[in-house]
């Protein structure tokens, strides 16, 4: 490991044993940090992989229901059926921080009802009731989802930037500062020893 290029003296050595000091402790921090994120990130997997399955499942299932009303009910009934929305929906985009990290924060406003459909029972068959009811209770799980996808992605970014700085540090700089460390402390016993042997040498010539 090749050594910082610095004047082999106590002053120096005494900065580099500081820089050192703290190159350590913040080695420790962005590790534990980087475990931790880890291990959220390893939760908002979890949920991303459950919330998924449920809502391919529910769109899946509901699709299957209005594809059965499309069938049974004419294209002009539907498009004039459902060309008019009954109900309104409002999201609202926040930020909260995950381990220093700003992930999407989303609430949904207005009415949500499943039991207000946009169409006359009468004009449409009850086929497309159930889509419809089924959509709508869909629509938060879509929205948590969406959250959780973006905060894996971001917290992703994060670790693998985070784990550059460890590395940076583990292998690159701590490893410097030791060796210079080490260089300049036997630079200096080196001329301790000097410095003996002249005063010996003049002692011996008195």
């Amino acid at each position: 490991m090749a050594r910082l290029n610095v004047n082999p003296t106590r002053m120096e050595l005494k900065k580099l044993k500081a820089r050192l000091s703290t190159a350590v402790r913040g080695h420790k921090l962005l590790k534990d940090k980087s475990d931790e994120m880890v291990r959220r990130f390893t939760v908002l997997l979890r949920e991303d992989k459950r919330l998924r399955d449920e809502v391919e499942t529910g769109l899946s299932a509901a699709l299957k229901q209005f594809a059965l009303a499309g069938a049974l009910t004419p294209a002009y009934a539907q498009e004039t059926a459902f060309s008019m929305p009954t109900v309104s929906v409002e999201a609202n985009c926040e930020t909260e921080s995950v381990m220093g990290v700003d992930v999407p924060k989303i609430t949904l406003s207005g009415e949500r009802s499943a039991a207000r459909l946009p169409y006359a029972y009468s004009e449409i068959t009850s086929e497309a009731d159930g889509s419809v009811q089924m959509v709508s209770a869909l629509l938060p799980k879509l929205i948590r989802l969406a959250e959780v996808e973006k905060a894996v992605r971001l917290l992703a970014d994060e670790i693998e930037r985070n784990k550059r700085r460890v590395n940076a540090l583990e292998y690159i700089m701590i490893p410097q500062l030791e060796e210079t460390i080490k260089y300049i402390r036997n630079k200096l016993d080196e001329n301790e020893r000097a410095a003996m042997v002249r005063l010996m040498k003049v002692k011996s010539k008195a």
